[in-house]
């Protein structure tokens, strides 16, 4: 009975119902430690701080070349001259930036428009005309045509007309809008000129100074014609202020308009009555 006792007790603490002392098995062995996996639910766990964009730096001195950014080209800047600036002004005044020229020099009233086109815009106000600028000012108007690129400096003088060749000879192109001083062929100087409008045309052909004078006022018209020389008959090559002022916007009515008072001052003095004129397109 006492054996069958004995078994009675070891089933029930091998079923677990018996308090045993802390830190030991029942047997005075210390039990051993399971790690227990932690399953606290992963919506009340710390989370690591959010990875954010790294910001581009801002390039400093020390960095080397590659990482800064590369400027714009500079294509003109004050002071350039040639066909290129002059088409630079003509777009500048397609959008009225500029009032003047196209001149063909790269002048303060130029670099002042780029200024106000760039600050339109967004872009660096500096004054000359770089590859970014060009693009954006190439975008917002048109090819300009010779008459933009000339409109008020006067183009490229026309090859003389042959009967230009001999003599001392005003060869006066329609086409170009310019005056040579030609004698015996070759050209003294050159200066652009405006002519009548369609109902006040200027005569074409060949003719004669038959009378200059330094301080006329026409008697038809009650305006100034300084350094007249009369061709054919109230038609005479002067200076004209309003041509000084206005350019091509205006017409004479009839006369050879000189814009330029120093050049036509000058050529007053080296014509003679009997020299020869030719207006011819």
């Amino acid at each position: 009975m006492a054996v069958l006792a004995a078994l009675a007790a070891g089933a029930v603490g091998a079923a677990g119902c018996t308090v045993q002392p802390a830190g030991t098995d029942g047997q005075g062995r210390s039990p051993v430690r399971i790690e227990v996996p932690d399953r606290t639910p992963d919506a009340t766990r710390s989370a690591p701080p959010a990875r954010t964009p790294d910001a581009p730096a801002k390039p400093s001195p020390s960095d080397p070349p590659s990482t800064r950014p590369t400027p714009a080209r500079v294509l003109w800047s004050p002071g350039d001259k040639g066909r290129d600036i002059r088409e630079l002004q003509a777009r500048l005044r397609q959008i009225a930036w500029v009032f003047h020229g196209p001149t063909g020099t790269y002048d303060a009233l130029t670099a002042e428009a780029v200024r106000g086109f760039q600050g339109k815009r967004g872009l660096p106000r500096t004054g000359v005309t770089d590859t970014v600028t060009w693009q954006r000012l190439l975008a917002m108007t048109r090819e300009p045509g010779r008459w933009e690129l000339y409109l008020m400096g006067g183009q490229p003088a026309d090859a003389p007309d042959p009967r230009c060749m001999t003599g001392r000879v005003m060869c006066i192109s329609k086409s170009s809008r310019t005056l040579r001083w030609m004698i015996d062929g070759r050209t003294v100087s050159t200066m652009p000129v405006r002519f009548g409008s369609e109902y006040t045309p200027t005569r074409e052909g060949v003719f004669q100074v038959f009378w200059k004078s330094r301080h006329h006022v026409s008697t038809l018209y009650d305006s100034p014609m300084p350094y007249a020389m009369f061709f054919s008959g109230g038609q005479a090559v002067h200076f004209s202020s309003d041509f000084a002022a206005r350019g091509y916007a205006g017409a004479s009515h009839g006369c050879v308009n000189v814009r330029d008072e120093a050049a036509i001052a000058e050529l007053y003095e080296q014509v003679r009555d009997g020299d020869k004129v030719v207006v011819h397109w």
